[in-house]
């Protein structure tokens, strides 16, 4: 069979992307019909211009026009893809004079090698992730309405965080929640629902209520989680998810806890020493074929110990074990641990968190025991 010629202008042209070539002196060599759409300019103000005279709004541009040109400069010299991510821009409405909306982009700069192996033109690629952003707007709203509120435990002060992931354009399922429970006893839990979206955090929502009522009757954190597992198998999305759940007894001095294959709980004791609580895991919610009983471990503390529970998205990296995670999580917490819970919560955070912020949501309990 022959295989027919390919008109790679015309491809370029019908990309539905949004699209320019950019040499390495920043000057447009040319651009498809998407990309000109996007901006707003007709072709023979954008081909053979430099960069920045593509955005004439220069005052707004600005601060997002110098991170494109670095991103570009950036491409030109290593030879390697540079992005710009989740950049705002205020556009002006040309319907509409005076009036601006608010835009949010992706832009992405890939070298393209000539025959000599040098950088011979820049593929600009921008991507508009407005609705995108609008919709994790929306969920955010939605996952944060249904955490409950920072609060102490009785007379048992802690502290809660969650930290949506920086960059992601939809935020993930994680959760916590800390019940009091009869007697001088608390529950505390974590977990983590697979997928992302409105519908992760609807799944976390029906998860999050359905432990604490269970936690509030069971005795012991096995049984909560064999009765969450059984309702996790009649929601859609529900199946996969990780949880760890311990019962704190201050009368026994005594942890109880188990974990449906979540990241262990911490207990920090006051000469700095850590012990991940990691003797009481089965799979995730809903993974195995058939129901079966849940494991858990009982371990003592001391007054003034400190227990930590966390989602994966505070220890886990790219391309790194997860025992390098624990080590630093350890090496933080005994760090901190003269401070109260508020105080440690956000050390913690700014120790473990990358600078950029996570790629994963992180959500953290901390309890002074």
């Amino acid at each position: 069979m022959k295989v027919p010629a390919i008109d790679y202008a015309a491809v370029f042209q019908a990309l539905p992307g949004a699209v320019a070539l950019v040499t390495p002196q920043l000057v447009y060599a040319d651009a498809n019909a998407e990309f000109l759409r996007l901006r707003g300019l007709p072709r023979e103000q954008v081909i053979g211009h430099f960069v920045p005279e593509d955005h004439p709004e220069k005052a707004r541009a600005e601060p997002l026009l110098l991170r494109i040109l670095a991103s570009l400069r950036q491409a030109a010299d290593t030879g390697e893809r540079s992005i710009v991510a989740l950049q705002r821009h205020d556009r002006e409405d040309p319907d509409q004079p005076g009036v601006w909306h608010e835009r949010y982009f992706n832009m992405t700069n890939i070298p393209v090698f000539g025959p000599d192996g040098r950088v011979a033109l820049l593929l600009h690629r921008a991507e508009d992730v407005t609705e995108l952003i609008r919709a994790r707007e929306v969920a955010l709203t939605l996952q944060e309405a249904m955490l409950p509120a920072p609060r102490p435990v009785g007379r048992h002060p802690a502290a809660v965080r969650y930290r949506p992931a920086a960059e992601a354009l939809n935020v993930a399922g994680d959760w916590y929640d800390l019940v009091d429970l009869p007697g001088d006893r608390i529950s505390v839990a974590v977990g983590d629902v697979v997928g992302h979206g409105l519908a992760a955090a609807g799944v976390m929502g029906q998860l999050r209520s359905a432990l604490t009522a269970a936690s509030l009757v069971a005795e012991g954190p096995a049984r909560a989680l064999e009765v969450l597992g059984l309702y996790a198998r009649t929601i859609d999305g529900a199946e996969n998810t990780t949880v760890a759940t311990a019962f704190v007894d201050w009368e026994t001095r005594t942890i109880t806890y188990s974990s449906a294959g979540h990241p262990p709980p911490g207990l920090l004791q006051r000469d700095g020493t850590v012990q991940f609580l990691d003797q009481a895991t089965d799979p995730p919610l809903a993974a195995r074929p058939q129901h079966a009983p849940r494991v858990q471990a009982v371990t003592a503390f001391r007054e003034g110990a400190v227990l930590v529970l966390y989602t994966d998205g505070l220890i886990e990296r790219r391309r790194e074990d997860i025992d390098t995670g624990l080590a630093r999580l350890a090496d933080s917490l005994a760090r901190h641990r003269a401070e109260e819970p508020e105080a440690v919560a956000d050390a913690v955070l700014d120790d473990l968190l990358p600078p950029g912020g996570a790629t994963d949501d992180t959500a953290l309990v901390i309890v002074r025991l």
